[in-house]
Formats: structure tokens, sequence, C-alpha cells
């Protein structure tokens, strides 16, 4: 496994340096809420609901911003967040993957939609862009948490398919099925980490030249900016 596309990258630069931005904070306090909802609401009995709580601290969310949102899903019990997945291709072919969460399937859609055909692109069914990606579970972890060789030895330990040294982070990849069994293992003996997701790993890559890659991170940052928008994945490098 060679690791994340170039977008990978820039995005989580990206979101350490925008990290105060109110948009950041919606999206993972919308996330904490549905975790919240599907689950128990303590986080010691909710793995999905820790990982969102412990991504909201990498962010530097305040704790009474993610106290309402585990409130909320009490509030909003008959809101119905669903997941939904769009599939497509984005400037210079490139393939992309962009996972929602919303209560509004025709808003969400609808938006989406415009935003590819406005950038050059367009939606596909499932499965036309997705097969360029593998789906993974993906953890990442800041470099001052851990040592090199001890975050190897005990992503093997826990049963994780692979360990990508960054200049900043670690990345455990786990078969996605078994994300949260490899990170209960991991907080033995690591407290703190950026983030927990199914992520869709690129294999089909594509590498751009300087304008199509200006195009695309343009393209891929108006789409992560919309309100429904929790996640985008590209083969671009």
């Amino acid at each position: 496994m060679a690791g994340h596309s170039h977008w990978a990258g820039i995005k989580h630069k990206k979101g350490k340096a925008d990290k105060q931005r109110s948009a950041i904070f919606s999206k993972l306090s919308r996330e904490i809420t549905v975790a919240a909802k599907l689950g128990d609401k303590n986080p010691d009995m909710n793995s999905r609901l820790r990982s969102a709580i412990q991504s909201a601290r990498s962010a530097n969310m305040p704790k009474d911003n993610i106290e309402r949102a585990i409130d909320k899903s009490s509030i909003e019990a008959d809101s119905n967040f669903e997941n939904i997945r769009y599939e497509g291709f984005g400037p210079a072919k490139t393939a992309i993957v962009v996972i929602t969460l919303t209560n509004n399937k025709n808003r969400t859609a609808s938006n989406i939609r415009t935003i590819f055909q406005k950038h050059g692109g367009g939606l596909g069914t499932q499965g036309s862009a997705s097969h360029n990606f593998l789906q993974l579970g993906v953890i990442k972890i800041n470099k001052e948490e851990i040592e090199e060789e001890q975050v190897f030895n005990l992503a093997s330990d826990a049963g994780a398919n692979d360990c990508i040294f960054y200049d900043d982070h670690y990345e455990i990849h786990t078969n996605k099925d078994e994300i949260y069994d490899v990170k209960n293992r991991l907080e033995k003996e690591i407290s703190n980490f950026i983030s927990t997701e199914i992520e869709w790993v690129p294999t089909n890559k594509i590498k751009l030249n300087e304008e199509d890659n200006e195009k695309i991170i343009k393209f891929l940052e108006i789409l992560e900016n919309d309100e429904d928008v929790q996640n985008v994945f590209t083969n671009a490098i």
C-alpha cells in the first residue's frame, strides 16, 4: 500500500490550518450527534462516538460544543440523518467519491450535482468511480504521541494491515470491519488520535500536471465546504 493521494496530504494540512472554522466544527458536531443518536451516549460504550469526540478534540473543539452535540441527539430524535455516497469524475477525469451525512437527500444530491457540473465533471452511478479505490479503516495519529518503531509494532500486534509514516502523522490501515477492534487495542498505549474513519484509498492513481492540479484542489475544496459533505476522496496524486 503506497498510501494516500496528494489530496489527502493537502487536506490534512489544510484541516490543521483552518481548524477554527465554524464549518469544520459543524461537520464534527453533526457526526457526534449522529453517533450518540445511533448508540450509547457514553463514549466508553460507543466506539463511533468516542472516535468522533477524539477527532473534535484534535480540531480544538471546545468541550461545551462537544457536550451540546451529544445532548442534541436527544432533542433531534425525530431528525433522521443518513450517510449517502456519491461517485463521479472531476477535472482531468479524476475519480471522486463523496461521503455525505444529510437529512435532506434531494438538497444534497442537487448541490453535489451542481458542483460537479460547474467544474467540468459529472456524477456517475454507484460503482462508476469507486472501483478505483479500496475501502479501508484509517486511523491517524500525531507523531508527537508515539515513536515510529513503537507505533509500527503496536499496529502489527493489533492486527492492522499497514502502518504508513508521514512527515507529521502516522496512518494505520485496517480492514473496514475491524477498525474499532484495532482502535481499542491501540488505545491501551495511545490517548489521542487525529481521526478514525472508513476511507476510500485510491489504487488506480492519476498524476496531474500543475494546471489540472490547481483545478482539482479548488474543486475538492468547494465540495468539502458543502454543509452535507463529510469527506471527499480522489485518485489524483
